[in-house]
C-alpha cells in the first residue's frame, strides 16, 4: 500500500512547525504531534493525512506514492523521539529533551528536502536482517 507523496509531505511540515512551535512557545505544544503519532501507530490512520486527503486536486493514485510501511517505520522513531522528548522536559532535562526534539524537526526537514534518513535506518536494518539471516542457512 502506498501514500501520496504530498500527503506525506503534509505530515511532515506538520511536525516541523509543531515541534518549532512547540519549543518557541510552550513545551506542551509537543504533545500534539506525539498524540497524532500514538494514533497513527495505534490504527494505522493517520488523522493529518486523511485531513489533508480532500484537499489533493488530482486522483491520489496519480501522485509519486510513498510506502506505507516505510511511512509508519519514520511514525515510530519520530514518535519515540517525541515521547522521550516529552519525558526529559517533565523531568528537567531540558538538553536532552531539546536533543530529541530537533532531531524530529532535522529529520522531518530533511525529509522535506529529500533525504529520508528513516529510509536509510530502515534500509541498513533490512539489509543486516538479511545478512544475518543468510549466515545462519
Amino acid at each position: 500500500m502506498t501514500i501520496p507523496k504530498p500527503l506525506v509531505q503534509t505530515n511532515q511540515s506538520f511536525i516541523v512547525i509543531s515541534v518549532i512551535l512547540a519549543l518557541i512557545f510552550h513545551k506542551a505544544i509537543l504533545l500534539l504531534p506525539f498524540a497524532v503519532g500514538v494514533w497513527t501507530l495505534a490504527t494505522g490512520k493517520n488523522p493529518i493525512i486523511l485531513f489533508a486527503r480532500r484537499f489533493l486536486k488530482k486522483p491520489a493514485n496519480t501522485y509519486i506514492q510513498e510506502d506505507r510501511d516505510q511511512q509508519l517505520f519514520n511514525q515510530w522513531i519520530a514518535t519515540v523521539c517525541l515521547g522521550l522528548s516529552l519525558l526529559a522536559f517533565a523531568f528537567g532535562y531540558t538538553a536532552i529533551a531539546y536533543a530529541f526534539s530537533l532531531m524530529v524537526v532535522t529529520a522531518a526537514g530533511v525529509a522535506l528536502m529529500g533525504y529520508c534518513i528513516g529510509c536509510t535506518i530502515r534500509y541498513r536494518y533490512m539489509m543486516w536482517k538479511h545478512k544475518r539471516t543468510k549466515a545462519v542457512s
